[in-house]
C-alpha cells in the first residue's frame, strides 16, 4: 500500500478511537439507525451473560446471533473486555484492507480485458475506457469511501456486529476476486449464519470460478463451490447444535430474520408495513417482502451480469441492504464503498445530484423526526417512515442508475457514443 493509504488508515482509526472515547458513544449505540435487534451490542452482552450463567439465551426474544458468535463473544467479554473497542476498530480497518485488495484485483482484470477487446471498440470512445492510473485510483477511492463514510464510522463507534458482517463480506469479495473457493466459502457461510440474505452471493462466486482461466472444467469448479458451501453451512449449523445442545437457535436466528417478529423502527421498510398490516395478510406480504430481498432479482441479474460476477455481487449486496428486514447504516456503507470500482460509468449516471441530496436530507431529518415522534410527541410513525422510505428510494435510484450506466457504457464501447436512428441523433432510455 502507498503512504497515502497508510495515512488514511491511521486517520480513520484515530477518528474511530476518539469517538469511542467521547461522550457521544453511548448516544450513537442507542440510535435506531445504527443498532437494530439483530446487531445491537447490548443484546450481545445480554446473551453472553445469560449463557455464562447457564441460561439458554435463545429461550427468549433477546439474543439472535448464532452460537459460534455466542461462544466467541463470551470469551472476549470474560478475558479481553478492555480491548473490545480496539478490536472493533481493527476489524473495521481489516475490512477496508480487503476492499482495497478487491478493488485492485478488479481494476487489473478490467484493464487486462480492455486491452484484449480494444480492437472491437468503436472510435471516439477513449473517454469511456480505463486508464493505467485507474489501477491506483480505483483501490484508493474504494478504501477512502469505506474508511471515511460517516455511516461506516458511526457503525464502528456503535460497536454493532455489522462491523463483523462487513469484514466477512469484504473477505468474501476479496477471495472471490482471487477465485479462492475455500476461504470465500468460509467467509460466506459465517456471514450467512448471521444475516441469511448473503446466501445469494454463492451465485457470483460460482460464476467467477466457472470463468477461471488456465484449463480444467469450469462447470466442475462451480459445482464444487456450491457443494462446498452447502456442506460447510450444514456443518456450521450442526456445530450450533453441539454448542447449545438444542435446535432452538435456528428459530432465534433464521426464524427471527425471516418472520420479522421485532417491529422496532429502523431505516428499512418492513417495520412500518407489518405494524399496519392485518394479521391475516401477514404471511402473504412476509413472503413477498422476503422474496423481493433475496431471489426475485437473482436470475435476471445473473444472466445479464454473467461476465461481471463482482458487479453482480455488488448489486445483490446493495439490494439486500435496501430490502432486508433489519437494515442499518453499516449495511448501506459497505456496498457504497464498492461503487468506485465502477467509476468509469459515471458519465452515464444521471441521478447523482438527486441521490446525493436525498442521502443528505434523510440523514439529517431522520434523527430530527425521531426526536419529534418519540420525545416531543409532536409527530408520529408516518413522519419517520416517510424519511426511511425516501432513504430507500434514494438507494434504489443509486443501484438502478449504476446498472444502467454500466450497460450503456458496454453498449457505447461497441457502437460509439453518438447514436443515430433513421439519420437522426438518438438517445438510450431506461424503460
Amino acid at each position: 500500500m502507498s503512504r497515502r493509504i497508510a495515512v488514511s488508515f491511521l486517520i480513520a482509526g484515530s477518528i474511530r478511537h476518539l469517538l469511542m472515547c467521547s461522550a457521544f458513544a453511548p448516544y450513537i449505540r442507542d440510535r435506531v439507525e445504527v443498532s437494530t435487534p439483530l446487531n445491537s451490542w447490548k443484546r450481545v452482552l445480554e446473551g453472553a451473560h445469560l449463557y455464562d450463567n447457564g441460561v439458554d439465551p435463545y429461550s427468549g426474544d433477546m439474543y439472535h446471533e448464532n452460537p459460534l458468535i455466542l461462544v466467541i463473544t463470551n470469551a472476549l467479554i470474560k478475558h479481553l473486555a478492555v480491548f473490545i473497542p480496539s478490536l472493533f476498530i481493527a476489524i473495521d480497518l481489516l475490512a477496508a484492507t480487503f476492499i482495497y485488495g478487491t478493488a485492485k484485483i478488479v481494476a487489473q482484470e478490467l484493464l487486462g480485458r480492455q486491452k484484449r477487446e480494444m480492437s472491437s471498440y468503436a472510435k471516439g470512445t477513449e473517454e469511456l475506457q480505463l486508464k493505467p492510473e485507474d489501477q491506483v485510483q480505483i483501490p484508493l477511492y474504494c478504501t477512502i469511501a469505506y474508511l471515511f463514510n460517516p455511516y461506516t464510522i458511526l457503525n464502528c463507534v456503535g460497536q454493532t456486529t455489522t462491523v463483523w458482517s462487513n469484514f466477512l463480506l469484504a473477505a468474501f469479495f476479496f477471495f472471490t476476486a482471487r477465485r479462492q473457493i475455500v476461504p470465500a466459502v468460509v467467509a460466506l457461510v459465517l456471514e450467512t449464519q448471521r444475516n441469511f440474505y448473503p446466501v445469494v452471493l454463492i451465485v457470483p462466486l460460482a460464476i467467477n470460478v466457472y470463468r477461471t482461466e488456465g484449463g480444467g472444467c469450469g462447470r466442475c469448479r462451480a459445482i464444487r463451490a456450491v457443494g462446498l458451501f452447502v456442506v460447510t453451512l450444514g456443518l456450521a449449523t450442526y456445530s450450533g447444535y453441539l454448542i447449545t445442545d438444542k435446535w432452538t437457535f435456528l428459530d432465534a436466528t433464521y426464524g427471527f430474520i425471516l418472520n420479522h417478529r421485532d417491529l422496532q423502527p429502523n431505516i428499512g421498510l418492513f417495520w412500518y408495513f407489518f405494524t399496519e398490516m392485518f394479521d391475516h395478510f401477514r404471511d402473504l406480504f412476509l413472503c413477498t417482502f422476503q422474496i423481493n430481498a433475496t431471489v426475485l432479482y437473482l436470475v435476471p441479474l445473473a444472466l445479464k451480469l454473467r461476465h461481471e460476477p463482482i458487479m453482480l455481487a455488488t448489486v445483490l449486496t446493495g439490494l439486500a441492504a435496501i430490502f432486508r428486514s433489519y437494515p442499518c447504516i453499516g449495511d448501506v456503507a459497505f456496498y457504497m464503498s464498492l461503487l468506485p470500482m465502477w467509476k468509469f460509468g459515471q458519465k452515464f449516471m444521471s441521478h447523482n445530484f438527486v441521490v446525493g441530496c436525498f442521502f443528505l436530507i434523510t440523514s439529517v431529518l431522520g434523527p430530527v423526526v425521531w426526536h419529534l415522534w418519540i420525545y416531543s410527541a409532536s409527530a408520529n410513525a408516518n413522519f419517520y417512515f416517510g424519511v426511511t422510505l425516501a432513504f430507500a428510494t434514494a438507494q434504489i435510484f443509486l443501484v438502478t442508475d449504476l446498472l444502467f450506466a454500466f450497460i450503456k457504457r458496454e453498449f457505447c464501447l461497441k457502437h460509439g457514443i453518438t447514436l443515430r436512428k433513421d439519420g437522426k441523433e438518438a438517445r438510450m432510455t431506461l424503460e
